[in-house]
């Protein structure tokens, strides 16, 4: 091994595009349209960027003591300006990520939600269940339909940060959503079908969340997929039953 082969390594453009073609045809290969592979990769590239931006921000406070108050506020003015830039790249990354959804209806606010969009929202309320309450098993199809009717409260850009808020979400409620499984869920005496089916389901993590953040907007898009009203209001009840 040379002295050059023992500096940093870096990915030379060819060779990411090379890696991003891979999985692209992999994606394409298991079923997953080409739209919806492009937008996955926009946004792990997108969420580089902003774990990047985080990363040099907070190793920009940390300016060499021992060379002068000249030297760090140089230093912090640098960092500050190299984390702006990335921070900008990172929410074009994202802009373009979400950029190919299907135009949205002149009549619409909203572009509709698209099948990868609901997967990676099934990725990220299923885990988050599990850590209240056991897997049940309510129809999956359901599952789907509930959370198209959630996403469809929002535009692509909360969209696709919306793991990280439903993770929020969970963390600053966690004792009433013990409280609320506990009572209502999987091992309660509480029967999976009627009101408060949807407890049953990893879905409601997610209806929760909107119901917390924006009931109106729910309850539109609620109605429009002709979902049980009954279900809403179980859910709305038992929330309102595990405050303290």
């Amino acid at each position: 091994m040379n002295a050059a082969d023992e500096g940093r390594q870096q990915l030379d453009a060819v060779s990411v595009l090379n890696a991003k073609s891979t999985l692209l045809h992999l994606l394409e290969g298991a079923g997953i349209a080409p739209g919806d592979a492009e937008e996955l990769i926009g946004l792990v590239e997108a969420g580089a960027l902003a774990l990047a931006h985080q990363e040099v921000e907070e190793r920009g406070r940390d300016a060499p003591g021992e060379k002068g108050e000249l030297y760090e506020s140089g230093w912090r003015d640098g960092a500050q300006a190299v984390a702006d830039e990335i921070g900008a790249l990172a929410e074009r990354a994202l802009r373009r990520a979400v950029a190919s959804d299907r135009p949205v209806p002149a009549a619409a606010t909203r572009p509709p939600v698209s099948r990868m969009q609901v997967e990676r929202a099934k990725a990220a309320v299923v885990p988050l269940y599990l850590s209240f309450t056991d897997l049940s098993d309510l129809d999956p199809e359901v599952s789907a339909q509930v959370l198209t009717a959630v996403l469809g409260t929002m535009g692509s850009v909360r969209r696709a940060a919306y793991a990280g808020r439903l993770a929020e979400f969970a963390s600053a409620h966690r004792a009433r959503l013990e409280r609320l499984y506990a009572a209502y869920g999987p091992g309660s005496r509480i029967a999976i079908h009627g009101r408060y089916s949807l407890v049953h389901s990893p879905t409601s993590v997610a209806v929760l969340e909107r119901l917390a953040a924006d009931p109106a907007a729910l309850r539109e898009e609620w109605d429009a997929a002709e979902l049980p009203p009954a279900w809403l209001e179980g859910l709305t009840t038992a929330w309102g039953g595990a405050t303290p």
